[in-house]
């Protein structure tokens, strides 16, 4: 008995450090939300609308190429060793970022910055697969989506502490920035004593050291038997040739590619990112004072904790494409609330309680049904030999939908107002209901043998399903 709970404890640790990587993912992310309108003055580092995109989507580009070539890496050295690197440009990146003296250098740490929460989307979730039981893998893995959208809670809480409280310090921004540097810390010191993925020492023919790690987190009869289902799998891999670009021309691969691209892509046109980056700046554009609209922030990061929870747990019970569907619907209908009015209700004081209202709407149903959903069909979708060439470049799409509105999106504000620069957003919304009504299949209860089956055999398979092939043609 205290044998297992001891397996149990070990397992638990493991999954709290190494979240910490989706917790300083989200941080990083979030903080910009309220640092932004403070380091922007003129005494500060002087940002105008074009430049504040800048500061905001330069770690966009690097999360971009983090996230290409990160899964690689932690191929070629190891998941755990790639953590500890990744916790190491975490917290150099921050202190760049804190004591920048100029847009110049922060863009530059702003980057670092993103190269660390690009490889930590790829490698910790992989990671954590890897050390799962069957049985809780799909719970487990999802921890860290909650961690994310915690570390954005924990930001936006830590502006609202801060900007309150030191009114009369130019530098607020800084003490906002700082903060990331704690997890970053703990990160690297908590994954000293977290073992490498058995999965990986397979591979690497380390068997002994893969049994010895099982053994710690799974009774001895359970290790055993993993090992020998994991020398399968890898043996089986082995022996798949996995797809190249020169595979492209092949019509099923290019058919599944275009979906996970595509199912990336209106993840991120949906605008979540604008509200998560800028919301500070949408708030008081509507009307709040910056110290005020720091304190309506938390309600947006705190709905996305709880929207995000409630997901995991709809996950089991409804399809995958009713949920993109329901929530596509959600997300676009508040935004265009938002639109009206902010065009409606302009100068006055219901204005701002309206907007912040309606995004706290539009996080319900993008963290709960859009959010938890994307990443889950991305790895659903992709047999074995189009995994590493499908989900690296749908990832990289994403991240770069995500950097292409973070960097458009405060000179938007600027030049045409709140309300027109949302009916953009609305005009996304209503393509990326389409997209995902006429192109994406159901991956519930399909197994990946299934799905592979499904589209190598499509012309047959649509005969059942009300999506067209036109576009594959």
């Amino acid at each position: 008995m205290n044998e297992q709970k001891n397996q149990k404890s070990f397992l638990l640790m493991i999954i709290l450090v190494s979240t910490f990587g989706g917790l300083l993912f989200g941080y990083d992310t979030g903080v910009i939300n309220g640092a932004l309108p403070y380091m922007s003055e003129p005494d500060q580092l002087n940002l105008n609308a074009f430049t504040q995109g800048l500061v905001a989507s330069s770690l966009l580009f690097g999360a971009a190429l983090g996230a290409l070539f990160g899964g690689r890496l932690s191929d070629q050295i190891g998941r755990r060793k790639n953590i500890l690197n990744l916790a190491v440009v975490f917290f150099i990146a921050a202190l760049g970022c804190t004591f920048a003296p100029n847009m110049t250098i922060m863009v530059i740490f702003r980057f670092l910055l993103g190269l660390a929460v690009g490889g930590a989307s790829v490698t910790v979730p992989t990671f954590l697969a890897e050390m799962s039981p069957v049985e809780r893998r799909g719970r487990i893995v999802t921890q860290n989506e909650l961690m994310i959208v915690t570390g954005q809670l924990l930001a936006f809480l830590f502006n609202a502490i801060i900007g309150n409280m030191m009114t009369d310090s130019s530098h607020v921004w800084r003490y906002m920035l700082v903060i990331a540097a704690l997890p970053a810390i703990f990160l690297f010191f908590g994954m000293l004593k977290v073992p490498e993925s058995p999965r990986f020492l397979v591979a690497k023919g380390k068997k002994a050291e893969a049994l010895a790690v099982l053994e710690k987190i799974r009774d001895k009869k359970q290790a055993a038997k993993e090992l020998k289902e994991i020398e399968e799998a890898i043996e089986k891999e082995s022996s798949i040739r996995k797809a190249t670009f020169k595979d492209l021309s092949v019509p099923w691969v290019r058919r599944i590619l275009f979906i996970g691209i595509g199912i990336a892509v209106v993840q991120q046109i949906t605008g979540i990112n604008s509200i998560m980056y800028y919301g500070t700046e949408i708030l008081k554009d509507a009307g709040f004072e910056t110290e005020v609209a720091l304190i309506g922030n938390i309600a947006n990061g705190a709905i996305s904790v709880i929207a995000v929870i409630f997901g995991i747990w709809l996950l089991g019970k409804v399809g995958r494409r009713p949920m993109l569907l329901t929530g596509l619907t959600g997300t676009t209908t508040s935004l265009l609330l938002i639109a009206i009015f902010s065009f409606t209700l302009d100068g006055t004081k219901a204005l701002p309680f309206v907007v912040l209202g309606l995004t706290v709407i539009f996080l319900a149903f993008m963290q709960s049904c859009i959010g938890t959903v994307t990443w889950l069909v991305l790895a659903e979708i992709f047999p074995s030999k189009l995994r590493g060439l499908g989900m690296g470049l749908s990832v990289f799409f994403l991240w770069m939908t995500n950097s292409i509105i973070g960097l458009t999106f405060p000179s938007l504000l600027s030049a045409i107002g709140l309300s027109a620069t949302f009916f953009i957003f609305v005009a996304l919304g209503i393509w990326g209901i389409f997209f995902i009504y006429k192109y994406m299949p159901e991956t519930k209860g399909r197994s990946l043998e299934e799905l592979e089956h499904y589209f190598r055999n499509y012309k047959e398979a649509k005969k059942q399903e009300d999506i067209p092939a036109e576009i594959f043609k």
